[in-house]
């Protein structure tokens, strides 16, 4: 009867970590196909900063952005 029990828990703890890494995956690489600000989103927030950028500035900041973004990825990967 034990053993039932036993079974259950090491499938439950291996569906739990199974889970969450498929998640972890899929969250990452959704993130990285849809990054959450793009180039109508900087250009809103520079206008209600009372700015008028030109799409040269625009394009320097995604840039400067996607850049950090993948800097700190290759970061994180590094230190596992």
């Amino acid at each position: 009867m034990w053993i039932y029990i036993l079974v259950g828990l090491v499938c439950l703890l291996a569906g739990l970590a199974g889970g969450f890494f498929i998640a972890r995956r899929y969250m990452m690489n959704y993130l990285k196909n849809n990054p959450p600000v793009n180039e109508q989103m900087l250009q809103m927030m520079m206008a209600q900063m009372g700015q008028k950028p030109s799409q040269k500035k625009i394009n320097q900041m995604m840039n400067a952005m996607n850049k950090q973004s993948e800097k700190e990825l290759s970061g994180k990967k590094k230190k596992k």
